[in-house]
């Protein structure tokens, strides 16, 4: 494969995986060429391979049989030396430098631009954290260490993130501020250990003003980076340093996070979003349209499609704002006023999506929030009656609110026959009648889950 090939390849994978992945996880292979239908790339770890297999690897076939190359299959290897002679087939330098050429600038991932406090739309499901975000967005005094924002995909956690960086950054610039996704921080570490750099890494990241970040759920059950994770945590929190972390979940319901790790993110202030209201979805909408008027300011949008969207699509705001650069653009290019039957039409297959939106996980994390337990409490063989009751009243909105089978919903369950989630509907049934307490549980989920 010549370098012109590979480089198409790199450019469409940027944009199928996002910047931040292609920097962290793509830009460092090191392709060899493909012999019998066998890919093969030189990684740094043997961790960067297995993790570019699992996560990326059908993207990496699909646009290698899109520049018409077949492969069957995708080998990684770490090369035995520390140096090679470069492939003549590779449009792109060495991704292995030696310590003297590495950048000793603060590894961390670039800020959007887009995500300041500007531009986030608060209503009462965000308003605390928003609350929260913008008094350690003031620095000075430590108020609350660390700050712990969770909640679903779409929901503002990454927004917020940017936007008190972006505000700490323009109070002090002298301020060493870092924001990384989990995964960099696990990709940093695992390098310095393969370059015996591990004290260099320390010193960075243990000399920071402000430590941010995003999405922690991915080192759970990696126990060599958690163990670092842990250290860096402890010595930033004795000097006095801010931490920000978000995750997708609260931090005893990780599953796979150390016990150690999650008592240390309780120990500040741990923050829900909440999925957004009708309300909060419509001011999102509203504020998208003064923007894109400027942009496309001879469009017409009609009376009652902001508030179809936003009664429509209401679990992830990233949707529901994709949906309006989507409905903008194809009634500029088709020159029509933006009005309900071409709303249909242009976002058929979002709307179809966001009719099936609650998902068996959601439920689980209702439930369990609501009878205070762990979402693993449900997944886990016990049978005393606190939990079980609870498994069975998500078994019993799984079945009424999704689409899924008994058996899919077993296997959800933590591998549990189809016999038992269909015994957990009808005993709810039963109890619905007659007990009052378990009747108003499930029309309270009901109700929270479908709003």
């Amino acid at each position: 494969m010549n370098e012109d090939v590979w480089g198409r390849v790199c450019v469409q994978l940027e944009k199928t995986v996002g910047k931040n992945n292609f920097v962290t996880w793509i830009k460092p292979l090191h392709f060899e060429g493909v012999d019998g239908g066998v890919a093969t790339f030189h990684v740094p770890t043997t961790f960067m391979g297995d993790w570019v297999s699992r996560n990326f690897g059908d993207q990496l076939r699909q646009q290698l049989l899109t520049e018409g190359i077949v492969v069957d299959r995708l080998a990684f290897e770490v090369p035995t030396t520390r140096t090679r002679p470069a492939s003549p087939t590779v449009a792109r330098k060495e991704v292995r430098p030696s310590r003297k050429s590495a950048d000793p600038a603060m590894p961390g991932a670039s800020l959007d631009e887009r995500f300041t406090f500007d531009s986030f739309v608060v209503g009462k499901p965000n308003e605390l954290a928003h609350a929260a975000a913008r008094r350690v967005a003031e620095g000075g005094a430590v108020t609350f260490n660390p700050l712990f924002l969770y909640g679903g995909v779409g929901l503002g956690k990454t927004h917020l993130m940017h936007a008190i960086a972006w505000e700490l950054r323009k109070r002090d610039a002298k301020q060493k501020v870092v924001y990384l996704s989990a995964e960099q921080f696990m990709y940093h570490f695992v390098q310095s250990l393969r370059d015996r750099s591990t004290m260099d890494f320390k010193s960075m990241f243990r000399s920071v003003d402000v430590l941010m970040v995003d999405d922690v759920q991915f080192i759970a059950g990696k126990d060599s980076t958690q163990d670092e994770f842990f250290h860096t945590f402890n010595a930033l929190i004795d000097q006095g340093r801010q931490i920000i972390i978000s995750g997708d979940r609260s931090p005893s319901e990780i599953d796979g996070l150390d016990e150690r790790i999650q008592s240390r993110l309780q120990w500040g202030l741990v923050v829900d979003l909440h999925p957004t209201d009708y309300e909060l979805r419509l001011g999102i909408l509203q504020q998208k349209v003064e923007l894109y008027r400027i942009q496309y300011p001879e469009l017409f949008i009609a009376d009652g499609v902001l508030e179809f969207l936003a009664q429509r699509i209401s679990t992830n705001v990233r949707v529901l704002e994709g949906a309006l650069t989507r409905l903008f653009a194809f009634a500029s290019l088709v020159g029509r006023e933006i009005t309900l039957d071409l709303t249909q039409d242009c976002l058929a297959d979002i709307l179809r999506a966001s009719d099936r939106k609650v998902t068996i996980d959601e439920i689980m994390r209702k439930v369990s929030q609501h009878y205070n337990i762990r979402m693993s409490d449900l997944l886990s063989p016990r049978r005393t009656r606190t939990i079980a009751r609870p498994r069975q009243v998500a078994m019993y909105l799984a079945k009424q609110l999704t689409s899924r089978s008994y058996p899919e919903i077993g296997r959800r369950f933590g591998g549990r026959d189809h016999t038992t989630v269909l015994h957990a509907v009808r005993k709810i049934e039963e109890l619905k009648a007659i007990d009052n307490q378990i009747a108003e549980d499930v029309e309270l989920l009901r109700r929270m889950l479908e709003a």
